[in-house]
């Protein structure tokens, strides 16, 4: 495992109050028995307290193990660690693993072999396997018909009226579509009893969800008739993924991939972190890792980096979402992300990509020669004088790298607007 950059060790702080914590703690002074090998680092950090806290990082998973009482992942003590590895500032302690980073690899190593052989030991009943199919079919459809009056109560009762609703009324919709085993229906529900208070185009966005919900439903009665893709798309939506296990065996696709752009995001249950890659011919795919509150998400990608790396795709229209099959290895970095298109042409893509896929959520497009123009929320616009608005965009830092001059920008459309991910300036990838 090739030794982090410093922002990749940014990249992993929970917050910015732990970042600014580590860098405080990130010099050799109240560290002891430090050391690393080739996917642990380690090492004790004094404190308050009379015995040194215990710290200990697995670079490969990532992982994260420290005695404070911090319920942080990875905590400052961790952090400030790896921002030492990453700068070559941390004393070595030797070719020997501290005994208290073995341990903790062990156990690690332990409980990853016991689950591995639990899951080998249970043979596959077909009879079994079709019972629980037919049994969460049975609960979706009922679930399904249920939304469906409950949609036809709301046009009948009037958006207007919608708008009145507690957050409350929008959660208990939302609980029961979890009932009946949609939870991705569900989450855009509990999302729509906040967005019709904060958004001020909440009747247009209402509008918009209720028409796709309603899509939704009908798609879902007919699904017999959908291709493998068009219901694996579905399926996505209404929150019933397709096992990692049932894509690791199938096909491999080859690198080197270049890291368009990535973004993380945390709706305060389930942490998200979305990879774009684009593959050696023109293949764009998104890699998605997921972590629980109090977890460590997957290591993030700079943007620009080329990966030597085998990915296997899961089913649906492209873009396709995919996973890591084989280690990671870093081959340098790219001065540029390829060629971009005018704001005009990459809307002309995403219409013809919601054609196939209308329940995708949101498409990747490279911008070429845009500026990131000033303004609440702030926009692009290119050489020909179209625009679109920012979404979640830092402008000030934005600006600052622009400069007000035309960029290539990687981003991700989303309701009619742009989550810059990525910038090239004068040769360099940036992450803005």
């Amino acid at each position: 495992m090739g030794r982090w950059s410093e922002e990749q060790v940014i990249s992993a702080a929970p917050d910015p109050s732990s970042l600014a914590a580590a860098r405080k703690l990130a010099r050799p002074g109240p560290w002891s028995e430090t050391g690393s090998n080739d996917s642990l680092v380690w090492g004790k950090c004094q404190g308050s307290g009379k015995t040194p806290y215990q710290v200990s990082v697995d670079v490969a998973a990532p992982a994260y193990r420290c005695s404070c009482p911090s319920r942080k992942f990875p905590c400052k003590h961790a952090l400030a660690l790896l921002l030492m590895w990453a700068r070559e500032e941390m004393a070595d302690g030797g070719a020997e693993t501290a005994a208290f980073a073995a341990e903790w690899a062990s156990q690690r190593a332990d409980r990853a072999l016991t689950k591995e052989r639990r899951q080998s030991e249970q043979p596959a009943d077909p009879a079994a396997q079709a019972k629980r199919l037919a049994d969460r079919l049975s609960v979706m459809d009922a679930g399904i018909a249920d939304f469906a009056r409950w949609l036809t109560d709301l046009v009948r009762t009037g958006l207007a009226a919608a708008h009145n609703q507690p957050y409350s009324w929008w959660d208990g919709v939302a609980g029961r579509l979890v009932d009946a085993q949609l939870p991705g229906l569900a989450e855009q529900v509990r999302s729509m009893g906040s967005d019709v208070h904060a958004r001020a185009d909440w009747a247009d966005h209402l509008l918009f969800r209720t028409g796709r919900w309603w899509a939704i439903s009908k798609a879902w009665g007919k699904r017999e008739e959908l291709t493998t893709e068009e219901l694996a798309d579905l399926r996505v939506t209404l929150g019933w993924p397709t096992p990692s296990a049932d894509v690791q065996g199938t096909e491999a696709l080859p690198g080197p991939w270049l890291v368009l752009g990535a973004h993380r995001g945390d709706d305060g249950r389930l942490q998200q972190q979305r990879t774009w890659l684009r593959g050696p011919d023109g293949t764009v795919v998104v890699v998605l890792d997921f972590a629980a509150q109090g977890e460590a998400l997957a290591t993030p990608q700079l943007a620009g980096a080329v990966l030597d790396v085998a990915l296997a795709r899961y089913p649906g229209t492209a873009p396709r979402r995919a996973m890591f099959i084989r280690s990671i290895t870093p081959r340098g970095l790219a001065d540029n992300l390829g060629e971009g298109c005018s704001i005009a042409a990459v809307l002309e893509t995403e219409a013809a990509a919601v054609a196939l896929s209308p329940w995708r959520e949101r498409h990747p497009a490279l911008f070429a020669g845009v500026r990131v123009c000033p303004g609440t929320p702030g926009s692009l616009q290119d050489g020909a004088g179209h625009s679109l608005p920012l979404l979640d965009a830092p402008l000030d830092s934005l600006l600052a790298l622009t400069g007000g001059h035309p960029v290539d920008v990687f981003g991700e459309l989303e309701d009619g607007r742009v989550r810059p991910l990525s910038v090239v300036v004068n040769g360099t990838v940036l992450t803005p």
